[in-house]
Parts: structure tokens; sequence; C-alpha cells
């Protein structure tokens, strides 16, 4: 009888050991993708983007990055760059695009102010919910920084998205502005912003009044989408209190607060060690995997 018990044991463990075996070898693989530069029209002028789809069987989700301050739309240190390929190997298509007078933009910065950057990501949202292969109906979007500030404030203006991510999005922009700035521009109509990586851009007394003006956590209560607000706790550029204070704006149950622990507003792409980029990166797919 021993015999027979030891037998029977023995037999189904190694149905146990082989369903572990048969499962661990029929994980599903990454997706693979393309990438394509493209132009979308907002009717005035033409919008340099860049398009990444997974190649699938079925209809997409796709996430909409919105550059900051500056930059274009690989974004700092080819942030957005490098978090596409893992948002397609999931399964999420992305369109990242040139505010005006960025990157490959061939018009004036002085057109960019937050209105403008709310028209042309709609008219981008517009133009992904036509693609073959995407899903109109799960649309995200992402911002980083003054990208961040503009997210927010489309989603608040429109139902469009149904997820919402910042990378320490601000919620003030007019203490980039100095006294002397806002005299040339109330004077000539714009000013120049100096920054420290890149040659000066024309800024116009548009975007600083709306800067003055906007109230970017009443657009954070009109969203009915969750928001995941990520934030590096060393952040010294946008206060690491901006993102808690979305989130306590925010009415949607499934909103979270991700904290990026040790590092600040570029998550340390530029050192030379990706480890808490690459643990924003994770943590962005795995948001969007889990609110698409």
């Amino acid at each position: 009888m021993n015999k027979k018990i030891s037998i029977v044991a023995a037999v189904a463990l190694s149905l146990v050991l082989m369903g572990c075996s048969t499962t661990e070898q029929t994980q599903v693989k990454d997706y693979e993708f393309t990438e394509s530069v493209i132009s979308i029209s907002n009717g005035e002028y033409d919008i340099p983007a860049t398009l990444v789809m997974p190649i699938a069987d079925m209809d997409v989700p796709l996430v909409i990055m919105l550059h900051g301050t500056g930059s274009s739309r690989d974004e700092a240190g080819d942030g957005y760059k490098l978090l596409a390929p893992e948002l397609a190997k999931k399964g999420i298509a992305s369109i990242r695009y040139d505010f005006p007078g960025s990157g490959d933009s061939t018009v004036s910065y002085l057109l960019y102010c937050n209105t403008e950057a709310s028209e042309n990501t709609l008219t981008v949202a517009d133009y992904a919910a036509n693609l073959d292969g995407v899903d109109s109906t799960r649309l995200g979007v992402l911002g980083w920084s003054q990208g961040g500030t503009d997210a927010l404030l489309v989603a608040g203006e429109s139902n469009r998205f149904k997820s919402v991510a910042t990378w320490a999005g601000a919620l003030e922009l007019s203490d980039m502005v100095t006294p002397e700035m806002r005299a040339e521009a109330l004077a000539t109509g714009q000013t120049m912003m100096e920054f420290g990586w890149r040659d000066a851009l024309p800024l116009s007394q548009k975007w600083i009044d709306e800067s003055d003006n906007m109230d970017v956590l009443a657009e954070v209560a009109n969203i009915t989408a969750p928001i995941g607000s990520f934030h590096g706790s060393e952040d010294e550029d946008v206060p690491y209190s901006d993102s808690t204070q979305v989130q306590a704006a925010s009415t949607n149950p499934n909103s979270e607060l991700i904290t990026i622990e040790g590092t600040g507003h570029t998550y340390g792409i530029f050192s030379g060690d990706m480890t808490k980029f690459n643990e924003l990166s994770a943590k962005t797919v795995d948001w969007f995997v889990r609110t698409l």
C-alpha cells in the first residue's frame, strides 16, 4: 500500500512540475513593432510626429506624449524615444510630437502656449483615433514637466482620454518669467526665454498671460480618467507637492502618486546611470497596461 501511495505521489509531483515547466515556456512574448516619422496637419501647419505601432491582430490602445519646455518629441536624453518601444512591446501604440518651434517644427515658438498645445493634442488624438489598428476608445496622454501641465489641461477640457500620466507635471509656469521678460513682452508682444542647454526661444505675451491665469487643479477636478502622477522625490525644478496636490484634486479613485525615490527632474537620464529612468519607464508602462 505504501509503495502504491509513493508511486501515485511521484506521478502527481511529476505532473505538477511538467505543468510549471509548460507555463514558463508559454509566456507571452513581447510584440514586435514599427516606427514611422509622420506629419499631421492641424489646418494651419504640419505637426511633426513619430508613430510607434505594435504588430498585433487586434486594435490596440495609444498614448500621446507631450514634451517639456525647450525640448522636442524624443524628449530629454531621448526619454520618450526609449519609452515608446517599451510600450509597444506590451501592445500599446504611441505618438510623440513636436510643439510649435520645437524639434522639426517649421513654425515659430511664438505660437506655443497652453491653448495651442491642447488644440494640437486633440488634433493628434483625432488622427490616432482614425488609424487602422488603434482602439479609439483607449487613448492615453503623458506629459513631462510643462508637457505634464499641458496633459492635465487638455484632459480637463476633453473626455477623449481614458488614462492620464505626468512625469513631474507642473502646476505653475509663470515663475519662469522674470520681471524684465514681462516688461519686454508687454512693450513688444514677446520676449526671449533663456536656457542653459540650448538656444533661447521667443516667448509670446499670450504664453505669459495664459500661464498667469491658468488653474490646473480646477481642470484636474474635471478629469474623469485615472491620473498617474510620477515624481522624483528629489525634484528641485517642479515641487513634489505639485503631484500630491494633483492627486488630492483628482476625482477618480484609481488615480495614484508614483514616487521615484532618490532622483530629480530628469530621473538620472543624463547621469550615465539609467537605473532610476528605467524604473520610471517600467512603472509608466505598467500604469498604461493597467489603465488603458
